[in-house]
């Protein structure tokens, strides 16, 4: 049997759909047939009916029915199911044939086509003779047909149509030829599926009446069959729900066969059948799980159903079929819109079903190669139909079902011609097949460690496949993931498969990276296995055939030795360069500044430490080291002579130091390694470059010094007395930046901190040169350092001149100031000043020195509006007088002197008529404070805003021996606020005890209306007066109304005056408070004197 037995049957994989059969189309010369034809079959949409159409003769012969069987008694069923009874009911046997016929109902010759269309109505029941398939007759007409019962003569012709063709109403349709020629075919279309599903369940009645002529003793493969019959004839009237319940049944049924070797293959196949049939109708209702429980339980019933164990690779097949089928059935619902998940998808399968294919190759190989004879003739695998009868049975033995096999010598010879078959199976390709589809699952559901294990088996597949260049391929893909997970067992392995491939293929290249990696430190090979690859290496370098590589097929052994020879030959295709830097190699490289900086009159030291993990010592030729700046190269070069030794000892490790001089153009450069190349071989034989990028490394030199770096901090400083070096412990130091020589002039400044805010500051610098030679033409550059706050730059000024204050004109670098030539030792000195606006801390520059400077605060101003009674005012009254107080407190260490003061007012207006400063000439020492006072009003302002400005406070100061400065410190605003009644008082400073107080109070309105006042004065325990205690009063715009009352103090000292009330009815708003703040509150009264005559002054 060949190897496309395994393949499940087309019939089997497709969605069953009704076969109706349509005749009297002509579509090849019949235009009109032609558009009913592709209305019918074009372009399907999926919510159409399913239904297979198939365009037939009117004289097509369909299946004979065989005459029908009336008892079982005697009969011995041959098989389960026969080979061709699927494809016969998807495609042979219509459940509803059609009669397509051109007729309308005026035709003028209507008795002559009502008797030809009765006549091919005839001919289609004879050949369906013994079946019950339908017959329907659709009439093509040129007219659209009137409604129903309108058109009589259409109602008596289409009952007479019937009668002649003995059809029922059902079974005649109309298919008027017009625009809407796919509204009318589909309409049809539903009208065939009901007769089809007619059709299908006659058909189940028909096979469920014959069980009660079974019995379970001889009949039970028909049980089975019958099963799997109704199961498929659901199917086909889309009937999944009860398609899948009998399948589930034949398939219980099919497990209860008594299985013996010689129908053991009929079971399984059946049971894979019926198997496949569950699983997809389960994923096509959304029950996945079931369809998975369906086949675990089906894998754990088959997987000990072996059979003949000399043909024990069938098994296998079968069982990797299962799981393919699966697979393929699972990533179709997936697309249907399945969801997967990473632990259960169709990878999975797809990979079992890889390793059921590996089994069979084993099996195969050990069954199978002994033979080497042809053929039995004649071939026992050949029938004379070409194919079997029923599904799983043998041809030599077709319809066999006793426990012993017929002729002992055809089985013999059946087992022997199946075993030669399956030897000429290309089970790497199977393998290789199903293991990409494993591949592709699992990346797409991101599970990369599977993936990169069944890409290694695929590898292995085609080196047996002899396909060593998609082996190599495909192994250099996954070696990169296993040196990033440091799997060096996986890895060597692996490695050692790609060896074997770069032998056979005479891949000289390959062969020596592959080689150079198996000596490293990372190959777990035994160090006779490494002794061996290592002379095959140094037989490589020197162009000589190296040994077979072992477990190499002993043909394919010969001819990579002809390939080595012709590799020998060739000239000009002996020098090779190996990016190593990926890999791990035997020879290890690294390489390092000893400086992260050099200044560029010193020489630049540059290490290299190379070391080899081989077994045996290594020589090479030459080692050079690649820099950015290719000029350097020359000096990081060195090769092999008579007295250089360049040989590696295994395990230790060599230091080769390189020096030169920077040219001064790469002041202020980054010299980076970019590469380090060693070379092996010889001129003579073949070179080899090991070439690393940067300072050397490679795969496993990261994850190394890592584990280096946590032993030192574990161990300690129990370490640092050993002399050898620690390679792990190596740092790689790729660059060096070159910097500008250490100049010997030296910069000093001297100045007296802090600064203060607005000063004219004195900084002196001393140049002093202590170079062999004369420094000429110096320059100087002081200033304020770039890249500070924006604002400084804004506010500091610098000035050579100490003659005027420094202003905006200014700038805060001076740049470039000329000191002239300067001898050996000696100095220049020259002081510049420095005034700063803003108190900061602020980084000053000068050349190549910098110094801090600090700005303190000279002056703390704090100013405050107070009312005529030296009370806080938050806010002024429009019009009304208030008072404005400074406050200056020194915070300078040496003495102040204020020269003047003054302000400049904005709104405000003055009380006096003259502003003169009240701090004229007076010296602040330090923490001392000045006050000042100023009697201020505030008009009326034209906009409507409630907040003024009040102005600027200027002070003009000046520390010792510094110039004048200006200091100007903006005035607070004030928040304005418009009361409409003024009243204020007049009385004496002080009061007496028993003596008239009189006090006068003046009242004014300060709005444009009359304003109602309501006065009341409070009784005092410290005063009795005389007046008006309440009144009522009107006051007109803009006047003035005087209250005069009469105090008299009863007790002495600080004594609160008698309250007065004050309302206006007309603005609810202002309240008494408001109003009483003008007023005086309380006043000092002095007791009662007594008169002195002569006689106590004389006394006194």
């Amino acid at each position: 049997m060949a190897g496309s037995q395994w393949e499940l049957p087309p019939e089997l994989c497709c969605r069953p759909m009704a076969f109706v059969a349509l005749t009297g189309l002509d579509v090849v010369y019949n235009a009109v047939h032609r558009a009913i034809w592709d209305a019918f079959c074009a372009n399907r949409r999926a919510d159409r009916v399913p239904i297979s159409f198939k365009v037939l003769p009117g004289d097509h012969e369909y299946p004979k029915c065989r005459t029908k069987r009336t008892s079982y008694e005697w009969y011995i069923p041959k098989g389960i199911l026969k080979t061709g009874w699927m494809n016969k009911h998807l495609n042979l046997v219509p459940a509803l044939v059609v009669l397509f016929y051109e007729l309308d109902w005026d035709d003028p010759q209507w008795k002559e086509k009502q008797s030809e269309c009765a006549t091919k109505v005839e001919i289609v029941r004879t050949s369906l003779q013994g079946r019950n398939t339908k017959v329907a007759v659709v009439l093509i007409q040129k007219k659209t047909p009137l409604p129903p019962g309108e058109d009589l003569v259409a109602s008596e012709r289409a009952a007479a149509l019937c009668n002649a063709c003995d059809l029922s109403g059902k079974s005649l349709f109309v298919l008027p030829h017009t625009d809407h020629l796919v509204g009318y075919i589909i309409r049809l279309e539903n009208a065939f599926y009901e007769h089809a599903q007619t059709y299908y369940y006659t058909e189940i009645r028909r096979v469920k009446s014959h069980k009660e002529f079974l019995n379970k003793t001889t009949h039970q493969l028909l049980f089975v069959r019958h099963q799997f019959k109704i199961a498929f004839f659901s199917e086909l009237k889309q009937d999944t729900q009860n398609a899948l319940k009998y399948y589930r049944t034949a398939y219980s049924l099919v497990h209860e066969l008594r299985a013996h070797e010689t129908n053991m293959l009929e079971i399984k196949t059946m049971a894979g059948f019926i198997n496949y049939k569950i699983c997809r109708l389960c994923f096509q209702h959304n029950t996945p799980l079931d369809a998975i429980a369906q086949f675990r339980k089906h894998i754990d019933l088959c997987k000990k159903k072996i059979g003949s164990a000399e043909l024990a690779f069938e098994h296998t097949a079968w069982m990797s079929k299962q799981f393919q089928s699966f697979g393929e059935l699972f990533d179709e619902a997936i697309k249907l819109g399945l969801t997967a998940i990473q632990t259960q998808n169709p990878g999975f399968y797809y990979q079992q079903a890889a390793c059921y294919s590996q089994d069979r190759k084993l099996q195969a190989q050990q069954l199978c190669q002994a033979h080497r004879m042809s053929l039995p003739t004649p071939d026992p695998l050949e029938t004379p139909t070409g194919g079997l009868d029923f599904y799983g049975q043998r041809p030599w033995r077709q319809g066999h079902q006793s426990i012993d096999p017929p002729d002992p010598e055809k089985e013999k010879a059946g087992i022997l011609a199946l075993q030669i078959k399956e030897r000429d199976v290309p089970h790497s390709e199977l393998i290789i097949a199903l293991l990409s589809n494993a591949v592709a699952q699992f990346k797409k559901y991101k599970c990369p460690r599977m993936k990169s294990h069944l890409m290694v088996q695929m590898g292995e597949e085609y080196y047996h496949a002899k396909d060593y260049t998609k082996a190599l391929k495909l192994l250099d893909y996954v070696m990169c993931d296993y040196r990033t997970e440091r799997w060096w067992g996986l890895l060597t392995a692996i490695l050692t498969t790609a060896l074997r491939c770069a032998y056979l293929m005479a891949n000289v290249k390959d062969y020596i990276t592959y080689s150079m990696e198996l000596l490293g430190r990372a190959s777990t090979l035994r160090e006779e296995q490494k002794s061996r690859i290592e002379k095959n290496l140094i037989k490589v370098l020197m162009n000589e055939v190296p040994d077979a590589e072992p477990e190499c097929d002993p043909s394919s052994s010969t001819a990579a030795a002809s390939l080595w020879n012709d590799r020998m030959a060739l000239a000009g295709s002996n020098d090779f360069t190996i990016e190593v830097q990926d890999y791990v190699p035997f020879i290890q490289c690294k390489a390092r500044f000893q400086s992260p900086s050099f200044h560029v009159d010193q020489p630049i030291q540059l290490q290299v430490f190379v070391r080899a993990d081989c077994p045996h010592p290594v020589r090479f030729n030459k080692l050079a080291v690649s820099l950015s700046n290719q000029e350097y190269n020359q000096w990081c070069v060195v090769e092999s002579s008579g007295q250089e030794n360049m040989c590696l000892s295994p395990g230790a490790t060599r230091c080769y130091n390189f020096s030169f001089v920077a040219k001064t153009e790469d002041v202020g450069k980054k010299i980076e390694m970019t590469g380090i190349e060693v070379m092996l071989g010889s001129e003579t034989g073949r070179c080899v470059f090991l070439s690393w990028r940067g300072a050397g490394g490679d795969a496993a030199s990261t994850h190394e010094a890592l584990q280096a770096i946590r032993s030192l901090r574990h161990r300690g400083r129990g370490t640092e007395g050993r002399q050898e070096l620690d390679w792990d412990s190596l740092t790689i130091q790729h660059s060096t930046m070159i910097i500008s020589r250490v100049p010997k002039i030296s910069v000093q400044l001297s100045h007296q901190p802090p600064a203060l805010n607005n000063e004219m500051y004195c900084i002196n610098f001393t140049v002093q040169s202590q170079e062999e030679a004369v420094a000429r033409d110096v320059k100087l550059t002081a200033g304020l350092k770039p890249g500070q706050e924006a604002n400084l730059s804004h506010t500091t000024y610098v000035t050579l001149n100490s003659s005027k204050v420094c202003d905006d004109s200014d700038p805060a670098l001076l740049p470039d100031i000329p000191l002239g030539d300067l001898n050996p030792g000696e100095k220049s000195e020259a002081p510049y000043w420095v005034r700063a606006a803003i108190t900061t801390v602020f980084q000053w520059l000068i050349t190549l020195y910098s110094v801090d400077l600090f700005n303190s605060i000279i002056i703390v101003c704090a100013h405050i509006c107070f009312s005529l009674k030296f009370e806080p005012l938050d806010r002024v009254a429009v019009d009304i007088p208030f008072l404005l107080m400074t406050d200056l407190l020194s915070s300078s260490p040496w003495p102040i002197l204020l020269a003047t003061s003054s302000l400049q007012l904005v709104t405000m207006t003055s009380k006096t008529a003259q502003l003169h400063s009240q701090l004229e000439q007076v010296v602040l020492q330090t923490g001392e404070c000045a006050s000042e006072c100023f009697c201020l009003q505030c008009p009326p302002v034209a906009n409507s805003s409630n907040t003024v400005a009040t102005g600027q406070y200027l002070i003009s100061w000046r520390s010792p021996d510094s110039p004048l400065v200006q200091t100007a410190v903006t005035l607070p605003h004030v928040i304005l606020e418009t009361v409409p009644l003024y009243i204020h008082a007049e009385l004496p400073s002080f009061g007496r005890v028993r003596e008239s107080l009189p006090v006068r109070y003046h009242i004014e309105n300060r709005t444009a209306l009359v304003q109602e006042v309501e006065m009341a004065v409070e009784p005092s325990d410290a005063f009795m007066f005389s007046g008006l205690k309440q009144v009522r009063l009107r006051i007109l715009p803009g006047s003035e109304q005087q209250m005069l009352y009469n105090y008299y103090p009863l007790m002495a000292g600080y004594q609160t005056l008698p309250q007065l009330n004050i309302s206006l009815p007309r603005c609810p708003t202002t309240n008494t408070h408001t109003l009483r703040r003008f007023l005086p509150q309380r006043i000092f009264v002095k007791p009662q004197g007594r008169q002195l005559d002569d006689a106590s002054i004389a006394a006194a």
